[in-house]
C-alpha cells in the first residue's frame, strides 16, 4: 500500500470521528444510519468506495429535500440518487445528470471512455470523401513503402550522423524517469532493469545533424516535466514547435482506479503528449508535394496496454504518414513490436539488426517522396494561399487598390 493512499486513509478516520461528535453519535458506525447509508449498502445498490481514504462515493443526493418548498420532508415517489448507477441514460431517463467524474469514482471506467467513433475504422463512417482519402493514402503509402530496417544500438554512444542519410521524419520514444515513477515495479525489459533517461541526456541527441532541411520531428514527452524540456529539445535541435498531438488512455477492458501515483499527484493522469517540431520553412498551401495538412487530427483516443506497459499507440505511425510524404522515416528508441515497413527503427531494446546503410540510401535516389494521384489531390482538404491578392469580404473579390473596372 502506498503511503499516500495509507495518509488518505487516515484522514478519512479523523474526518469521520470528528462528523460523528459534531452529530452527537456514540460511534462513527452509526453514521450510516444517519446518513442513510446503511440500506443502499446491505442492499449492494451500485455504490463504492472511491479507493482514496475509504470515503464512500456518491454520498450526496440529487434529491430536494433540504431546499425551501419540499418544507424538509421526501415526496412521495421521489428518488434520491446517491452514486452515478444510473447515469448513462442520459436525459429519457428519471436521473437526467451525466456525471462522468462521479462515475468514474464509482466504477473506474474513465470519463474519455463513452467517447464514440474514435477507432480508426469508425472515425469516418458519416463521411464517405475522407473515408477514401485515408483508404487511398493508405494504399499508396503501403505501395511505395521501402522495406523495414531496424539497429540494435546504445543511442547514448551511437553517432547518429553515421547512419549516412538525412530524415523527413523523426519519430523519437524515449524512456523518459516520469514512466519508472508511475510504474516503478514494472520498470523491467526482458528481465533485465530498464535504462531510463533524464531530460539532460535526450537534450544531448544530435537529432539537428540527421534531419534534412525541411523535416519533422515528434517527441513522446509524457505529461508532466516533459512539457517544457520537450520544447527546450526543439529548439536546441533546430526545430520550432507548431503543434501539441494529445494520447488520451481509456481503459473500457479493464476500468478501474491506478494503484500506482506519483509522489505528491493528487489526480490520476489518463494523458500523454507528443511534441511535433518543424524545421526549415513548409507551407500547407503551396507544398502540397511534401505535406497534406488537415487530414487527421490532433487526439488519439485509444485503450492502453496492460499496466507497466510503455507501448504507444500505432496510430501515431498514420498521423505521421498521411501528413509528411517524405519516405526517409526513423523511429529511434523503437522495439520488435514497432518495426514497421518504410521505417528505420533504432534502439537499444531491439533484439537484432538488419540496417545497411548504402542500400537505405538507395530506397530514395529516384522516389525520395510518396507523390500523390489526382483522386487523392482532389479529396484532400486545402488551404487557401496565406498571402492572397483577391480582396476577401468586400464587393465582388476586386484586387487591392484598384477600382472596378469601367
Amino acid at each position: 500500500m502506498s503511503d499516500i493512499l495509507k495518509i488518505s486513509q487516515e484522514r478519512s478516520r479523523k474526518r469521520k470521528q470528528l462528523l460523528a461528535q459534531t452529530l452527537g453519535l456514540s460511534s462513527v458506525d452509526e453514521l450510516k444510519i444517519v446518513l442513510g447509508t446503511a440500506d443502499d449498502m446491505n442492499n449492494g445498490a451500485g455504490s463504492s468506495y472511491s479507493g482514496y481514504g475509504g470515503q464512500r462515493s456518491g454520498s450526496v443526493s440529487n434529491s430536494r429535500d433540504d431546499e425551501g418548498g419540499s418544507g424538509g420532508k421526501k415526496t412521495p415517489g421521489e428518488i434520491i440518487y446517491r452514486d452515478s448507477s444510473t447515469f448513462l441514460k442520459g436525459t429519457q431517463s428519471s436521473n437526467p445528470h451525466n456525471d462522468y467524474c462521479q462515475h468514474f469514482v464509482d466504477t473506474g471506467q474513465r470519463p474519455q471512455n463513452f467517447i464514440r467513433d474514435v477507432g480508426l475504422a469508425d472515425r469516418f463512417e458519416e463521411y464517405p470523401k475522407l473515408r477514401e482519402l485515408i483508404r487511398l493514402k493508405d494504399k499508396l503509402i503501403q505501395d511505395t513503402a521501402s522495406a523495414p530496417m531496424y539497429l540494435k544500438a546504445d543511442l547514448k554512444t551511437l553517432d547518429l550522423k553515421g547512419l549516412g542519410s538525412k530524415f523527413d521524419v523523426i519519430l523519437i520514444e524515449p524512456p523518459l524517469e516520469e514512466y519508472a515513477r508511475a510504474a516503478p515495479s514494472v520498470a523491467t525489459v526482458g528481465g533485465a532493469p530498464r535504462v531510463f533517461w533524464n531530460w539532460e541526456e535526450i537534450l544531448n541527441l544530435d537529432v539537428g545533424e540527421v534531419a534534412a532541411h525541411r523535416s519533422f520531428v515528434f517527441l513522446w514527452c509524457g505529461s508532466s516535466e516533459g512539457l517544457d524540456m520537450g520544447r527546450n529539445c526543439l529548439k536546441k535541435w533546430g526545430f520550432r514547435r507548431c503543434e501539441d498531438i494529445c494520447w488520451i488512455r481509456t481503459n473500457i477492458n479493464k476500468p478501474g482506479h491506478s494503484k500506482q501515483l506519483e509522489p505528491k499527484a493528487v489526480f490520476q493522469r489518463t494523458k500523454e503528449h507528443c511534441l511535433m517540431g518543424i524545421k526549415g520553412t513548409v507551407r500547407r498551401s503551396t507544398d502540397g508535394d511534401f505535406i497534406h495538412a488537415n487530414v487527421d487530427i490532433d487526439l488519439i483516443i485509444s485503450e492502453e496496454d496492460e499496466f507497466g506497459s510503455f507501448e504507444k499507440p500505432i496510430e501515431i505511425f498514420h498521423i505521421i504518414e498521411h501528413f509528411c510524404l517524405g519516405r526517409r522515416r526513423m523511429h529511434l528508441f523503437g522495439r520488435d513490436s514497432s518495426i514497421r515497413p518504410g521505417w528505420l527503427t533504432v534502439g537499444p531494446e531491439l533484439t537484432n539488426s538488419n540496417f545497411n546503410a548504402e542500400l537505405y540510401q538507395t530506397y530514395f535516389a529516384e522516389a525520395p517522396a510518396t507523390g500523390c494521384t489526382s483522386r487523392i489531390e482532389s479529396l484532400r482538404p486545402k488551404s487557401p494561399p496565406a498571402n492572397s491578392k483577391v480582396l476577401r469580404g468586400r464587393g465582388r473579390g476586386f484586387p487591392r487598390g484598384r477600382g472596378r473596372p469601367r
